[in-house]
């Protein structure tokens, strides 16, 4: 006799969602906190909620935090990507340059899926395993030497290169053994040095 069960919206369940997104959630969590998409409608025009990309919302008066720009872009990935290349160096602190795109990495089965990608992201795609993943507040990156690997790889620049592997070195994130491909990118540039 009755149609599917709706589930009442629950607030206190949406607000603990985006509390550990830095504010932000998707359409999906929030079906599946209650919201339809006319009630999300009906927030979105009472300020309560506010669009930040398409399928991706912000909780208006929450705080923004350190990564919600990062943050917006692992949302769109459906929580599955992961920051790598030049991201992941500005994340562990191993490059003062500030990437001009945001590198993230994509699990191998989405190689297929006809994407919308966000302007200004550039898509990579590998498998990285859970225990893999460094995590900067909620989002999660390549750990240094895969993030190194990666760099050497695309053919990041040999100084940034060069300097990003002597500092992981210097602070003890990775060890020289672990290096061959960066000191193999960097040989005809005078290897790594030290």
């Amino acid at each position: 006799m009755g149609g599917p069960a709706t589930r009442s919206p629950d607030w206190d369940h949406l607000f603990e969602i985006g509390a550990a997104q830095e504010g932000l959630f998707t359409a999906r969590q929030a079906a599946e906190a209650g919201y339809s998409p006319q009630l999300l409608a009906h927030h979105l025009g009472a300020g309560r909620m506010s669009r930040v990309r398409r399928g991706v919302y912000r909780i208006v008066h929450f705080p923004a935090g350190d990564h919600e720009d990062l943050t917006a872009i692992w949302l769109w990935s459906d929580r599955e990507g992961v920051f790598s290349h030049q991201t992941a160096l500005a994340l562990h602190d191993l490059s003062d340059v500030l990437p001009a795109q945001v590198h993230l990495t994509l699990p191998e089965g989405w190689r297929k899926r006809r994407l919308r990608v966000p302007d200004g992201v550039v898509v990579h795609h590998g498998e990285i395993a859970e225990s893999e993943r460094r995590w900067f507040g909620p989002v999660p990156a390549t750990p240094p030497r895969r993030t190194l690997e990666d760099c050497a790889a695309a053919r990041l620049s040999p100084e940034l290169l060069r300097g990003a592997a002597l500092d992981a070195l210097a602070r003890g994130l990775v060890a020289r053994s672990e290096l061959a491909a960066v000191e193999a990118a960097l040989a005809p540039f005078g290897g790594l040095g030290r």
